[in-house]
C-alpha cells in the first residue's frame, strides 16, 4: 500500500490532512443522506422524544467504529452497549397527548402497525453512524479508490480488476440479503449471536492453522487486484455467512481471503474495500426506512457526534488491524470472540 509508511508517522502533516478529509467526507455524506428533521405544526423543529447524551453517543460511536472492521462482531458489542445504556426498551412511545407514535401506522396488510420505540431508534442509530466508519475507510484507502477510478477511465488495469473483484464479492451477500431480508431479521436473538461468536472463532482458528501450513511465499505476493473471478466469488459466498447475526462480515471476508491466497494484511484490506458498498447501502437503506423515526426519538446532534466518533475510532482500528495482522494473524481475535460469548452468556442468559 503506497501510503503505508506515511501512516506510521503519528502527528505528521499527512495525518492532520487525513483528519480534515475525514471531517469533510463525513459532513458531505451526512448532509446528503439524512432525512428532513421532524417539525411541529408551528414549523419548529420537534423536540426529541428521548435523550441520547453526549456520553452515550460517544460510546456508541466508538463501539461502532472499532468493532465494524475488526473480526469480533459489532453486533455482539452493540448488544452489550445498548443494554448498558438502557436503550433496549420496546415500550411504544407516546406524544404529549398520550397518543401512540407510529413508525408504521396500522394498515390492511399490517393491522397492528409498528409503534415507535427506543430500541427501534437505537438499532437504526447503530447502522446510520456507519457513515463515519465508511468515511475513514474511504480516506485510508484513497489511493486504491483513485486507482479504481483510473481503471474505469482505462488508465489502470489493476484498478479495473480490483473493482471487478469487489463487485463479484459483493453480489452473493447482497442477493441473499435482499431476497431473504425479512427471514434473516427473525434470526436475531442472543442465542444466535453467541453461537455465531463461537462458531466463527472455530472457523478463524482453522483458517489460521491452514495458513501457517502454506508456504510463506504463496500468501505474500497475491494482491486483491490479482484475485480471479472464481476466488472473488468464493469470498463473496463466505460473506453470506455474515448475514447470521454475530458472525462478523469482516471476519468471514478475511477468512475467505486466506483461502484465496491473500496474506492477512491483504485479506483485511480487501475486507475493508468490499465492506464499502455493503455498509453504504445498509446505511442508506436504514436511513430511508427508519431515519425520520430515529431523529424524532434522539434528534440530529447525537447522530452527527456518533458518526464523527465512529470515523476517528474506525481510522485507528483499521490502521491497528492491518499492522497487527501482518505480524500475528487472526488467532487472538478468535480467543477474544470466545471470551465475548462467555460474557454474553453469563450476563444475559444466566444473570
Amino acid at each position: 500500500m503506497r501510503g503505508k509508511h506515511k501512516l506510521d508517522r503519528p502527528g505528521s502533516l499527512w495525518e492532520q490532512t487525513q483528519v480534515r478529509r475525514i471531517l469533510l467526507i463525513l459532513g458531505i455524506g451526512l448532509f446528503l443522506s439524512q432525512p428532513a428533521l421532524p417539525q411541529t405544526p408551528e414549523g419548529e423543529p420537534a423536540k426529541p422524544l428521548a435523550e441520547l447524551s453526549v456520553g452515550d453517543a460517544i460510546i456508541l460511536g466508538m463501539v461502532e467504529g472499532v468493532t465494524e472492521f475488526l473480526p469480533i462482531s459489532s453486533t455482539g458489542h452493540l448488544i452489550i452497549a445498548n443494554h448498558a445504556l438502557k436503550l433496549e426498551s420496546e415500550q411504544p412511545l407516546h406524544d404529549a397527548a398520550g397518543r401512540p407514535i407510529w413508525h408504521k401506522k396500522p394498515s390492511a396488510e399490517n393491522p397492528e402497525g409498528i409503534p415507535l420505540t427506543i430500541k427501534l431508534a437505537a438499532d437504526t442509530y447503530a447502522v446510520v453512524i456507519q457513515a463515519g466508519a465508511i468515511a475513514a475507510v474511504v480516506l485510508i484507502f484513497w489511493g486504491r479508490l483513485v486507482g479504481i477510478l483510473h481503471g474505469l477511465l482505462g488508465r489502470n488495469n489493476a484498478g479495473l480488476r480490483l473493482l471487478r473483484n469487489i463487485v463479484v464479492a459483493c453480489v452473493p451477500a447482497v442477493a441473499v440479503g435482499l431476497t431473504f431480508g425479512d427471514w434473516i431479521d427473525k434470526l436475531f436473538s442472543l442465542e444466535a449471536v453467541i453461537f455465531a461468536l463461537v462458531s466463527g472463532a472455530v472457523l478463524m482458528m482453522a483458517a489460521e492453522r491452514w495458513r501457517k501450513q502454506q508456504p510463506a511465499s504463496s500468501l505474500s505476493r497475491v494482491d486483491p487486484a490479482d484475485l480471479t473471478i472464481k476466488q472473488s466469488l468464493g469470498i463473496g459466498l463466505m460473506q453470506c455467512l455474515a448475514l447470521w447475526p454475530g458472525m462478523s462480515r469482516s471476519m468471514v471476508t478475511m477468512v475467505g481471503g486466506y483461502f484465496s491466497g491473500l496474506s492477512p494484511a491483504h485479506s483485511a484490506e480487501f475486507s475493508f474495500l468490499v465492506g464499502l458498498p455493503i455498509l453504504t447501502g445498509a446505511a442508506l437503506l436504514k436511513s430511508y426506512k427508519a431515519g425520520p423515526a430515529m431523529i424524532e426519538v434522539f434528534g440530529i446532534s447525537p447522530i452527527l457526534l456518533g458518526s464523527l466518533v465512529a470515523a476517528l475510532s474506525a481510522a485507528i482500528a483499521v490502521k491497528f488491524l492491518v499492522s497487527y495482522l501482518a505480524r500475528h494473524g487472526l488467532a487472538v481475535f478468535a480467543i477474544y470472540r470466545i471470551a465475548l460469548a462467555l460474557v454474553l452468556t453469563g450476563w444475559f442468559l444466566l444473570g
